[in-house]
């Protein structure tokens, strides 16, 4: 018994000392991702500064996010055109290949429909952060190129001050006290959030994700009756009521409506027909990233408990989310500023497959059926 004793305690001091090199080493960070390896945080410190693209303060909280990698870590943050669509960054990932100066980004925000492009074209790079195994599987490409970051749902942000009556279903929008007032938060032919909004009309008209039509249908009626604005709606256009009700996330609207303070007044509402759409997006390393190292610090930044929370107070639910109530990591003063869960109980998220066969097939289709610029 004493020999087995001395053994096991000898294999007990192994493991120690195999733990303290690793973390002498900065080795691989704990569930939380606070552990981040100091190796990469030398490496990153070394390059100086991130490229992000297409990241405004007001989406998803990303201000307090950039703001909190700053300060953390050190690393100036370079922020490339906040207001680009999907296509538009994978565009600029394209054209600067060779370009290592401030135009090129290191890390890309785009929508779920857009990670078989990514790896498709070989845009992106394979990275799995330290939290890996709590991202779920049927988010996240199995080699790293890709992996989801938080997610929402669709529905209609109304200033109240502009409008009399609150619509509350999609086919109230064709109504004509709506002249004028309807609008969307991208460009359909570029920006997820737009083509989503039009897929989610497709189901309340009947159709699905693989036959959208119904939706660009929808939008072409939406035109004719005068109710569509083709401007790309933003906070300061809802704020000045030329886009009163717009088509967009929730966290979105919950933040102007927290920003605004009451002016103007802010409604989110969940159309009672149709189904709630859910659209997750994704999280990925330019293939030609000039600050890899930093781009990598930045997913594990993301991906840490620390940046989940900060996805979450700006509303969008963090792909780790249910790890997180699993671990009991979320404030309750958080908890108490998110929507009920039962408005989100019927949420619908739609498989890649569908993502991008609806992706295809409303930007091809959008000028061919609704016949409108929208910028």
């Amino acid at each position: 018994m004493k020999g087995v004793k001395q053994h096991f305690l000898s294999l007990m001091s192994l493991f120690i000392l195999v733990a303290l090199l690793l973390s002498a080493c900065g080795g691989r960070p704990d569930e939380t991702g606070s552990g981040v390896s100091q190796d990469l945080v030398k490496a990153a410190q070394q390059e100086g500064m991130l490229t992000v693209i297409a990241l405004p303060h007001d989406w998803c909280n990303y201000g307090e996010m950039i703001e909190t990698f700053k300060a953390k870590y050190g690393i100036e943050v370079n922020e490339l055109n906040p207001d680009a669509s999907s296509a538009e960054e994978i565009e600029a990932v394209k054209a600067n290949k060779g370009n290592k100066g401030p135009q090129a980004p290191d890390v890309l925000d785009v929508g779920f429909g857009f990670g078989p492009q990514l790896v498709e074209e070989g845009l992106a790079m394979p990275y799995k952060v330290a939290t890996w195994d709590t991202i779920p599987d049927s988010v996240k490409h199995p080699d790293g190129y890709w992996y989801g970051d938080y997610y929402g749902v669709l529905g209609f942000e109304v200033a109240t001050d502009f409008v009399e009556n609150v619509p509350r279903r999609w086919s109230d929008l064709l109504k004509p006290e709506y002249k004028g007032k309807v609008a969307l938060a991208g460009d359909p032919r570029a920006s997820n959030q737009a083509i989503q909004s039009v897929a989610a009309a497709a189901l309340a008209m009947g159709g699905s994700y693989e036959d959208p039509m119904p939706g660009l249908e929808f939008f072409k009626k939406l035109n004719e009756v005068g109710n569509f604005v083709p401007v790309i709606a933003k906070a300061a256009t809802i704020a000045s009521g030329e886009t009163p009700i717009v088509i967009r996330w929730d966290y979105l609207a919950l933040a102007d409506r927290d920003n605004f303070a009451g002016n103007p007044n802010i409604e989110f509402v969940i159309p009672e027909d149709g189904v709630p759409v859910a659209g997750v997006y994704l999280q990925a390393i330019s293939a030609y990233a000039p600050h890899p190292n930093a781009a990598k610090l930045w997913q594990e930044f993301l991906y840490s408990d620390e940046g989940q929370l900060i996805w979450l107070k700006g509303y969008c639910h963090p792909i780790r989310y249910n790890d997180l109530v699993a671990r009991g990591v979320i404030p309750e003063e958080l908890t108490a500023k998110l929507p009920p869960a039962e408005a989100y109980a019927k949420a619908f998220f739609p498989t890649l497959e569908q993502i991008t066969k609806a992706k295809e097939i409303i930007t091809t289709n959008w000028d061919k059926v609704v016949g409108v610029d929208v910028k």
